[in-house]
């Protein structure tokens, strides 16, 4: 008989690690703690103001730890498990006599609710009383809360109902809400890491989850509206930091002031969900609209015409690579502008908006940096190869950011990058130069460097640090989304464009076969499998009411294979476009 796989969504130990930051974390959409860990978050509740705001202590009870008592005598086993599955933490202790655990979680349908669950257990045949402990150190104190003891509710329940509709989303900040007290964890802030780095993976599976994150950038657009007013610009400038109002809450005025790359993200993160969904409403009704057409009109307020070379400049900007400053014309940031622009003119005309001819002028006017004598795109006006960069920068063009690349550049924009990125750059920098290489069919390449990007996984629990050395912020949701999308756009190919998604697979060096479960596009779930010869694509679910019947078509022959419910569809490997099938004539 063959041994049992171990389970890859649980990641076991037999202690715990001595740097308490790296921790299990237990969280739901509103609640989030480190096991054994003094302090808790509530999604959305900061204390200070401007670059002092920080997410808002509260003292944990369920900083609760399960003890033998001193003197039993018994050789005890001990082991603990974070099951990444349901989202809990098991400690277990094992004697000859009996076993005693305790789960701790973060309640998933109840999210005002973390609990803790013991259970004991005889194991063999004995009369004497089973003692364990609960260890706790709670004091109900907090340094940013005015906490006073209220009356017992006993034999009432304020817990919403199963069902129900969940708590607002305040945003995932690059720590997650299990971090991001005072000076921890960029102290729970919201950044681009939301919109570039974590979006495009949850919108592949959880279309509903990635709605709830647009609408934190719609319910803080009033606080976008006013910092772009405190720069003297006009519309919307998202805050590089932002909290609860969307007002800049940096700490440092030179990041909020310069790195506007972040209004780009955002507005991408919009015009990704709209081809996915075809969601009108969020546009229409929901003030998606009003972001995408505020942020059009600031940068067309802050760009600057050069009559010498008959282009639009952006001038005094910090493009992601944060180790230049005040530069003009960041590539990235410009083609961002450009792509902002061009979604904004499309959707204006979907929803029978007035299209300013500002935009367009802007959007076909603005510089794109590029040398082509050394057939690269330097990072911005003066860039030299060579100059050392902190992080992934313009090899981000392409992807995430969609922008037509031959892959002579592409290959260039990589060999040139990559050899000036700093080794010291947060976690998710190596991620995309793997997909780069993955769209170039090199995949020695690739899989190098999406080894390296997860050097920055700590034992035994996974947890993510932003920095190799394993410094900066923990639980670095940021490098995860890195990681996941390598794999889930750089494997696959994947791309949301607005004529379908499409793919080109490619398997890495010792990858049999890749199996993604459960992606959605525009109301269907497809479950999408590839090998070294052949695709297989099955549409399992419809979940929407009218979703549209979808077909693949390859490329280069443009064959249309129609996906049917419950069908799967095989063809040789090759790229090509899942996509609506053209309607049926009456």
């Amino acid at each position: 008989m063959e041994d049992a796989q171990p389970d890859p969504t649980q990641f076991a130990a037999h202690s715990l690690p001595r740097d308490p930051r790296l921790l299990a974390t237990v969280t739901n959409a509103y609640l989030g703690t480190r096991v054994y860990h003094d302090t808790l978050h509530v999604s959305g509740v900061y204390n200070g103001t401007r670059g002092n705001t920080h997410r808002a202590i509260l003292p944990s009870p369920l900083n609760v730890r399960l003890e033998a008592p001193a003197g039993t005598g018994d050789q005890l086993t001990e082991t603990f498990v974070l099951d990444t599955n349901t989202g809990s933490f098991l400690h277990t202790m094992e004697g000859p006599s009996f076993r005693a655990s305790q789960r701790i979680y973060a309640h998933r349908t109840l999210p005002h609710v973390l609990a803790f669950r013991v259970c004991v257990a005889r194991v063999a045949a004995d009369s004497r009383p089973i003692r364990v402990l609960l260890w706790s150190a709670f004091s109900p104190e907090s340094p940013d809360l005015d906490l006073h003891l209220g009356p017992d509710f006993l034999g009432f329940s304020a817990l919403p109902q199963p069902g129900t509709s969940g708590p607002v989303c305040h945003g995932l900040s690059p720590g997650g809400l299990s971090n991001g007290s005072h000076g921890e964890c960029y102290w729970g802030h919201i950044f681009w890491d939301q919109d570039l780095w974590m979006f495009p993976n949850i919108l592949m599976f959880h279309p509903e989850a990635a709605r709830a994150l647009l609408e934190y950038r719609i319910q803080t657009l009033a606080g976008a509206l006013e910092n772009a007013r405190a720069l003297s610009y006009q519309g919307a400038k998202f805050a590089w930091e932002s909290a609860n109002s969307g007002l800049e809450v940096c700490p440092e005025d030179i990041y909020g002031a310069q790195e506007v790359h972040i209004n780009g993200a955002v507005v991408l993160a919009f015009q990704l969900y709209y081809y996915a969904t075809q969601d009108l409403q969020l546009f229409q009704e929901a003030g998606g609209w009003d972001v995408v057409s505020a942020v059009a009109e600031f940068w067309c307020s802050r760009v600057e015409w050069n009559a010498e070379e008959k282009k639009f400049h952006l001038r005094g900007v910090m493009p992601p690579d944060e180790y230049h400053t005040g530069v003009n014309n960041s590539v990235y940031t410009n083609v961002l502008v450009q792509n902002s622009l061009h979604f904004a003119a499309a959707l204006a005309q979907d929803l029978g908006q007035p299209i300013p001819d500002q935009w367009l002028v802007v959007a076909d006017k603005i510089k794109v940096p590029f040398d082509p004598k050394r057939n690269f795109h330097p990072e911005f006006d003066g860039y030299e190869p060579g100059e050392e960069v902190k992080q992934a920068d313009v090899v981000l063009l392409g992807y995430p950011v969609p922008f037509p690349l031959s892959p002579d550049v592409r290959r260039r924009n990589l060999e040139i990058y990559e050899a000036v990125t700093s080794s010291q750059g947060p976690a998710m920098t190596w991620s995309m130069f793997a997909v780069g290489w993955m769209e170039l069919k090199d995949p020695s390449r690739a899989q190098g460097l999406l080894d390296r990007s997860i050097i920055n996984v700590t034992e035994p629990f996974k947890v993510w640090t932003e920095n190799a050395d394993g410094s900066g912020a923990v639980n670095f949701l940021t490098g995860m989304g890195g990681f996941l999308q390598a794999v889930l756009f750089g494997c696959t190919g994947f791309r949301i464009t607005c004529t379908g998604v499409t793919f080109d697979p490619l398997c890495l060096t010792g990858i049999s076969r890749v199996c993604v479960s459960g992606i959605f596009y525009q109301g269907n779930r497809l479950n999408f499998s590839f090998c070294k010869d052949s695709v297989t694509v099955e549409v399992t679910a419809q979940t929407w009411p009218r979703a549209p019947q979808l077909e693949a078509e390859l490329w280069p022959s443009r064959a249309q294979l129609p996906l049917l419910l419950g069908h799967k569809v095989s063809f040789p490997c090759s790229a090509g476009r899942i996509q609506r099938s053209p309607p049926s004539l009456p």
